[in-house]
């Protein structure tokens, strides 16, 4: 039981090594980071243009409907 414990711990540290992080570890401070905070940064952006692309398409179609069902 703790061998085989062990050797998943093992093989786990093995493929986290494999990994491709965000970050580079020469560098120090807030600049090791700037591959990540340039990805948040990007999918901030287009997150907040993709929702007012949708709020805007969403006015104009509810404005639409409502001009032309109007019952006055």
């Amino acid at each position: 039981m703790i061998a085989k414990t062990k050797n998943f711990f093992n093989e786990v540290k093995v493929e986290l090594q494999k990994a491709s992080w965000p970050w580079d570890p020469k560098e120090k401070g807030i600049r090791k980071y700037k591959e990540l905070t340039d990805a948040t940064v990007m999918v901030v952006v287009s997150m907040v243009l993709l929702g007012g692309y949708v709020a805007l398409f969403d006015f104009v179609l509810v404005n639409a409907i409502h001009y032309f069902t109007r019952l006055h």
